[in-house]
């Protein structure tokens, strides 16, 4: 009898013991979003799907509206940063130090989005020069306020950040940025949008116009994907896959 309650004992710490060890998260995100302006709905959508796929996919999410807690130790947390429509200005000197060393020591992986690329001298902030190396030496130029609906060719589709993810697909909506120039020659680019596609047409258009891009120049693992602004994207099943593929590719160190 003894020895049968003691098998049971062992076999019950043995089940929690495993069941503990798959609930520990398998890695750990920080996203960075705009609680206010143009893009709340947008980051409100986001949050609400991504603490869905956190569960489902078992990592951890936190999130912060501004860059006041952000140095070295606090990143030194988390394998992936998201920068969910979160403008490249107005950081605090410790937030840009650390997410600096972060990104060039390849200490975990980023992905931005949309409002990442809105580079210049905005609300009486300087450009930051070393964003915009990582973003392609790029600088804001216009967007398309009215906004259009859009094709995306994928350019890269052996790319990890593409499995799943057609060789085309239809954004809905949305107000492509043009920038004062093309980031190509810097970045390796994996999708561009079609600007003879818009509809209704625009004038606001840049020739060679990339969407989704990584800089390899850097040792993190990084990936821009412009397309961030509408909460409908998120009833795209074609924009959820890339998301999900960002974020697992983005995240594993190698």
């Amino acid at each position: 009898m003894r020895r049968k309650t003691a098998a049971l004992i062992f076999f019950c710490f043995c089940t929690f013991y495993l069941q503990a060890q798959n609930l520990k998260p398998r890695f750990h995100v920080l996203a960075l979003y705009e609680n206010g302006g143009h893009h709340i709905d947008y980051s409100k959508r986001a949050q609400f799907w991504l603490d869905s796929l956190a569960v489902d996919s078992n990592f951890s999410i936190d999130y912060i509206e501004n860059t006041d807690k952000i140095n070295d130790q606090f990143l030194s947390k988390y394998q992936l940063f998201i920068q969910l429509d979160y403008a490249p200005y107005a950081w605090t000197s410790q937030a840009v130090a650390a997410f600096q060393k972060y990104i060039e020591e390849g200490r975990g992986g980023w992905i931005g989005f949309h409002h990442a690329t809105l580079l210049g001298e905005f609300d009486g902030y300087k450009m930051w020069d070393w964003f915009s190396a990582f973003m392609g030496g790029i600088q804001f130029k216009n967007y398309i306020a009215t906004f259009v609906q859009g094709t995306i060719h994928v350019e890269d589709t052996h790319h990890p950040v593409m499995k799943g993810v057609p060789s085309s697909f239809l954004v809905k909506k949305e107000e492509f940025y043009t920038y004062d120039k093309s980031p190509r020659p810097n970045v390796h680019v994996l999708a561009s949008v079609d600007e003879a596609s818009y509809q209704p047409n625009s004038d606001v258009k840049m020739g060679d116009h990339p969407v989704i891009w990584t800089n390899e120049h850097y040792k993190a693992r990084n990936i821009y994907i412009f397309m961030g602004h509408s909460p409908i994207l998120f009833d795209d099943p074609v924009y959820k896959r890339l998301f999900t593929n960002a974020i697992f590719w983005a995240s594993a160190k190698n």
